[in-house]
């Protein structure tokens, strides 16, 4: 992404976002509740037109294509919504075949990827069962197998932990880290949950105010002295974070190294 700018009416949400993944990394980014993750997110798969900047996909300006050549880089990406984001009127096995019977895959073929991604998100033999019989961190995994059916090169997470259990919560981050180790793709997470970020991320961005404050990997994230951190990982009422008239002026990107 470069100068990367989004509002919605009068009020701006993205204001000039510089931000890269490499090929293979595992970045999370992390803020308040309404900062735009989200929506950032949205613009990385082109789901949302920026007002301003550019997202860049392997080298390649995403909305320089034409729709076609759009959908054909939108083929590289997997895309797991929150809560699941699940067809109610379809089987578990339905949903996570919609998009390789999309592609025209063999019946044989869909069947034995279905049955390897659900295994691979840790719940084999629910095929037959509908979401309505699924509890809140199953729906997600469900979400996850249709995610990578295809075997994308890039896979975007968004709260993939909102609602669940701390028992849930620690399963959702093994199974992103099982995915990670069997497909090694780029992986793009928003979350809230700590504790997950830290698991699953080579690195923490925190996105406030329309900006990058601060990224850094995991540790160097959770031990910086910047204020911004130190009132989001801790939880405090009190702070840069919540006195946004003060970050009216925090354009600086902080970046470790």
């Amino acid at each position: 992404m470069e100068g990367l700018r989004k509002s919605f009416g009068q009020k701006p949400v993205l204001d000039g976002i510089d931000l890269s993944v490499a090929p293979g990394e595992s970045l999370v980014i992390v803020g308040p509740s309404g900062t735009g993750k989200s929506v950032l997110l949205k613009h990385l798969i082109g789901l949302i037109r920026p007002d301003a900047g550019k997202v860049f996909v392997d080298g390649q300006d995403l909305w320089a294509l034409d729709a076609v050549q759009q959908n054909e880089l939108r083929k590289k990406f997997g895309m797991s919504f929150q809560e699941g984001a699940l067809f109610d009127s379809m089987s578990v096995f339905d949903n996570v075949a919609f998009p390789l019977r999309r592609s025209g895959r063999k019946p044989s073929e869909v069947r034995a990827r279905v049955e390897e991604c659900l295994e691979l998100v840790q719940l084999p033999g629910i095929g037959n069962k509908r979401p309505a019989e699924l509890s809140g961190g199953m729906r997600r995994r469900v979400g996850f197998a249709r995610a990578i059916a295809h075997q994308p090169e890039i896979l975007l997470f968004d709260e993939p932990n909102t609602g669940l259990d701390p028992i849930m919560t620690a399963v959702i981050a093994e199974v992103i880290l099982g995915i990670r180790q069997q497909l090694r793709p780029t992986i793009v997470t928003i979350t809230h949950h700590m504790q997950s970020a830290r698991r699953i991320g080579d690195r923490l961005a925190l996105l406030f105010g329309g900006h990058i404050l601060f990224q850094a990997p995991p540790e160097e994230f959770m031990k910086s002295s910047d204020p911004a951190v130190r009132q989001f990982v801790e939880g405090q009422a009190e702070g840069p974070l919540t006195a946004e008239s003060e970050l009216g002026t925090r354009h600086v990107l902080w970046e470790a190294r």
